[in-house]
């Protein structure tokens, strides 16, 4: 195994170039080879020097192989997510990979570099909703039974945690974010404020505050990162006209809500 290869996992932020850290620009600017899932790995400008390899959505494990063997051959290969590779991204599946794999792999050198996650980028666009405790959860069950989601919704909404959602909706399972808006009405009342922030920004950049009672499934895609605020989280009109309005969560809460 060469001693001069190096393995970087690294995360793209949402979606604007602006967002993408220095220290991952300069790791983008070493590698030789860039491995992720073929949309994230197009957002790299070609150059002299790179190779890109995509590859499809369901091929983390496969895709973190790839990597490992490469920077075992000596090539500097970044690992390429989008957001943070350490939430819901490519983070965990190299490691899976590493653990189940080769063991002359372990001593590679390895490193984890910090994005900009569209949680923290979305809750930064309406305020702040996630400023007080909070949860995140994936909404696909592609890789867990959709019985563990919805017990973690209702969990998550009797804790009185603001939430966070990823991939609530897409076209081939259109069903599951429809329960879960069920199951939050259901568990939080129709009046507690949701959010959709889709593609946050890029030029697609859309962001809607609407009540869970008002909120249908058809506002959310892929692309949508949705919040959902806890008992506390308030709403209020922007000082400015046609500035939407900013919704917050506060730092504080009474001691009544331990009771509750």
């Amino acid at each position: 195994m060469s001693a001069e290869g190096w393995l970087k996992i690294i995360g793209l932020g949402p979606g604007s170039e602006e967002l993408i850290t220095p220290e991952a620009s300069s790791a983008l600017g070493e590698a030789t080879d860039a491995v992720g899932y073929v949309p994230y790995v197009e957002r790299l400008a070609p150059r002299l020097g790179l190779t890109r390899h995509g590859s499809d959505n369901r091929e983390e494990i496969r895709r973190a192989e790839q990597a490992l063997m490469m920077a075992a051959e000596g090539r500097r290969v970044v690992v390429v997510s989008s957001g943070d590779p350490g939430v819901f991204a490519m983070g965990a599946a190299v490691f899976e990979a590493l653990e189940a794999g080769r063991p002359e792999w372990r001593a590679l050198d390895i490193q984890v570099l910090p994005g900009v996650s569209a949680m923290l980028a979305a809750s930064a666009r309406l305020g702040a909703p996630l400023g007080h405790d909070f949860c995140c959860l994936n909404l696909s069950d592609n890789l867990k039974p959709w019985a563990l989601i919805e017990k973690r919704l209702r969990l998550a909404a009797e804790a009185d945690f603001a939430m966070a959602f990823y991939n609530p909706r897409s076209r081939s399972r259109p069903e599951g974010f429809a329960r879960a808006l069920a199951v939050l009405r259901e568990a939080c009342g129709e009046a507690r404020p949701i959010m959709f922030a889709r593609a946050i920004s890029t030029p697609q950049e859309s962001v809607r505050v609407t009540s869970l009672g008002e909120a249908t499934p058809e506002m959310a895609d892929m692309r949508t990162l949705v919040m959902v605020g806890s008992s506390l989280t308030r709403r209020f009109p922007a000082g400015r006209e046609g500035e939407g309005e900013w919704v917050y969560t506060p730092r504080s809460a009474p001691s009544s809500e331990a009771t509750r």
